[in-house]
C-alpha cells in the first residue's frame, strides 16, 4: 500500500512544485520521503523532479524519475496524442510495486483534479488508483474560494480524503476562512510569492509556517 501525498492544484501554475519541496523541508527529518511526477508535459522547458530537487535540496535517492515524458506544454492527452502515444495509469502504478514500503511518497499531479491524461482517463483517475490524501495548492487571491471548492468536492465525490489545503500568494484572511468553513478543510500553510525564490528561503518559511501543527505527519504515515 502507498503511503502519502499527492499533490494537486486548483489549476496550472497555481505553485505545486514549490508546495511538494517545501513538504520536503518540512519533513525529511521525521519520514523517510520521496517525490514522483507521474506525467509531466512540456519537458523542452520545464522539468519539475529537477525543480524539486533543486528546492528541496533533494539527494539522488529521494527523487523517482521514472514517469511520462512529453514535450509541448499543454493537457497530457493533449501531448500523448502529439507525440502519438496513450497514457496508462495503470501501467504507471504498477511500477511502484518493487518500491520500499518504509517510503512516505509526495506526488505531484499534472495540471488539475480533472485534467485529462487520455482518452478515457482524468488526473483523478490516477489518483484513485494511488489512493493516498491529497493537498491542493491554491491561489489565495480573486476567484480561488470557487476554484478550491469545485476541488474538494471532485474529491470527496470519487472518495478521496483532501489532508488540507496550501495557499499561494498575498495573505487573504477572508478567503482562507471562506475556505475552511465552506470546504470543511484546514488551511495548512499560506505560501507567499518568494523573491528570490530559493532553498534557503523555502526551508525558512517551511520550517516555521507550513503545518505547524505537525497535522500531516499522522495523515502520512
Amino acid at each position: 500500500m502507498l503511503r502519502g501525498l499527492f499533490v494537486t492544484g486548483t489549476g496550472t501554475g497555481v505553485g505545486k512544485t514549490v508546495v511538494s519541496a517545501s513538504l520536503f523541508h518540512r519533513y525529511r527529518r521525521e519520514l523517510r520521503l520521496r517525490y514522483w511526477k507521474p506525467i509531466q508535459t512540456g519537458i523542452e522547458s520545464d522539468d519539475d523532479t529537477a525543480e524539486v530537487g533543486r528546492l528541496g535540496e533533494c539527494g539522488e535517492t529521494e527523487l523517482r524519475l521514472a514517469g511520462v515524458r512529453l514535450e509541448n506544454p499543454v493537457s497530457p492527452h493533449l501531448a500523448a496524442r502529439r507525440a502519438g502515444v496513450d497514457i496508462d495509469i495503470e501501467a504507471l502504478t504498477e511500477d511502484l510495486t518493487g518500491e520500499s514500503e518504509e517510503s512516505r511518497w509526495i506526488v505531484e499531479g499534472a495540471g488539475g483534479v480533472l485534467v485529462p491524461v487520455s482518452e478515457t482517463d482524468l488526473m483523478v483517475d490516477l489518483m484513485i488508483l494511488l489512493a493516498i490524501p491529497v493537498i491542493v495548492a491554491a491561489r489565495s487571491t480573486l476567484g480561488t474560494i470557487n476554484h478550491t471548492l469545485l476541488t474538494l468536492e471532485a474529491l470527496r465525490a470519487r472518495g478521496l480524503r483532501p489532508a488540507g489545503v496550501i495557499l499561494v500568494g498575498p495573505p487573504d484572511a477572508d478567503n482562507r476562512e471562506a475556505i475552511e468553513r465552506h470546504g470543511h478543510v484546514g488551511v495548512l500553510g499560506e505560501m507567499p510569492l518568494f523573491d528570490p525564490l530559493t532553498p534557503r528561503t523555502l526551508k525558512a518559511w517551511a520550517s516555521t509556517h507550513l503545518d505547524p501543527d505537525g497535522y500531516l505527519k499522522s495523515v502520512i504515515r
